[in-house]
């Protein structure tokens, strides 16, 4: 039974950033991936796909061919493709039970209401792919109420249309910081919270008749109460459309948002077991019983990141947390390169010990090496992924 994520999101969220990023990260942990390019507009990934839509149907032969523009086209190439399943089936037949990416195209109507995609997907889901949607949306639109509601939209409308167990990514969490003080912690925007409290801020950005949220030195988000502002500020000729719509996210009760810094392996590690939870891959993946303990680790509590700490690490402390990030890098650079020096033989390494930088202990030759000892080797940096543990 494979596994796998359908990654959409809107043009420029990190879909193709994503999946390079997942795929290096899963062949860290020892499990095989394979990327699935869906979208025929794509050419120029910076991974190499194990099937590429473009080789059925390209964009550009489309376009020219029936005289459409690029997003028509991309709905043509999809409607194409579910015409030719049979192919897409074949192609993924040869990937075993390889861990899928696929990347779909950025154009929204493709996951709000076409119906194509939706169509591919449930006959996945019949060739017994467990499917998992992650959906990607870039973190720039906490920077703007009208975004961040657009965005919550747009969030339910997919979850709505695609009916799969759904996640959605705040990506880009690591540049939030270049984007000014955010009138709420980050954890009113990923847990979707009482969203009555940014109704004044939306009035006020349309009031103010210019992009983005007009900075208010005299009022923070502490201590604004919702009354109070909607009596000392004029009211937007949006407003009953503003409370209508943020009622209707409310009522369904539905969507809510991880975060994602994809150069940060302790932000990858806390995502992929979120989506190991919604997939089922927690429970038990296809390798069987034979797992590495990093492996096991993946499916525990060991590491966890919820919006206080994202929001600590990367907008109240992040160039501290940076400074104490280079500083470990260093120490641990370090002692790597000191550690061959208190080798009786440094020009002559044991090949058997299989570790680059001499730091293997001759007790890790045993086949019963303890668990504790594996991951140390793994987190020193072994290529080796030692022996595997035997879940009985």
């Amino acid at each position: 039974m494979p596994f796998a994520q359908l990654v959409i999101g809107p043009p420029g969220s990190g879909k193709s950033t994503y999946c390079d990023g997942m795929q290096q990260f899963m062949a860290a942990i020892e499990r095989k991936c394979s990327v699935v390019n869906l979208d025929p507009a794509n050419d120029h990934t910076s991974y190499e796909p194990a099937v590429d839509v473009r080789d059925l149907v390209t964009i550009d032969d489309i376009m020219e061919q029936e005289a459409l523009g690029p997003n028509g086209g991309v709905l043509y190439a999809l409607e194409e493709l579910e015409q030719n399943f049979d192919w897409l089936e074949a192609s993924l037949k040869e990937l075993g039970d390889d861990y899928i990416l696929f990347d779909c195209p950025g154009q929204v109507e493709l996951f709000t209401h076409h119906a194509s995609l939706r169509n591919i997907f449930f006959r996945l889901q019949k060739l017994g792919y467990r499917l998992v949607v992650v959906h990607l949306t870039d973190s720039i639109v906490l920077s703007r109420p009208s975004l961040y509601v657009s965005s919550l939209l747009l969030a339910l409308r997919s979850m709505l249309q695609m009916d799969l167990p759904h996640l959605n990514v705040l990506t880009k969490i690591d540049n939030l910081h270049n984007y000014g003080n955010l009138p709420f912690n980050l954890d009113f925007y990923t847990e979707v919270q009482d969203l009555n409290y940014l109704l004044p801020h939306l009035n006020r950005e349309q009031n103010s008749g210019i992009p983005g949220p007009a900075p208010n030195p005299h009022v923070g988000p502490t201590d604004m109460d919702v009354g109070e502002a909607d009596e000392d500020e004029p009211s937007s000729k949006f407003s009953a459309l503003n409370k209508a719509i943020v009622e209707l996210v409310e009522d369904f009760a539905l969507v809510g948002f991880e975060t994602l810094a994809v150069e940060d392996k302790k932000s990858m590690i806390t995502l992929l077991r979120a989506i190991d939870r919604a997939g089922g891959y927690a429970f038990g993946g296809v390798e069987g019983a034979n797992d590495t303990v990093w492996q096991l680790a993946m499916r525990q509590d060991a590491v966890t990141m919820d919006a206080r700490d994202v929001q600590e690490r990367w907008l109240d402390r992040r160039d501290e947390m940076d400074e104490e990030e280079r500083r470990a890098w260093a120490a641990e650079g370090k002692e790597m390169g000191d550690a061959p020096t208190a080798s009786a033989t440094p020009s002559q390494p044991d090949p058997a010990l299989g570790n680059e930088n001499g730091l293997r202990r001759a007790g890790e030759d045993d086949d019963d090496k303890e668990d504790l000892e594996e991951m140390q080797k793994f987190m020193e940096g072994s290529k080796d992924s030692g022996v595997n543990v035997v879940r009985k």
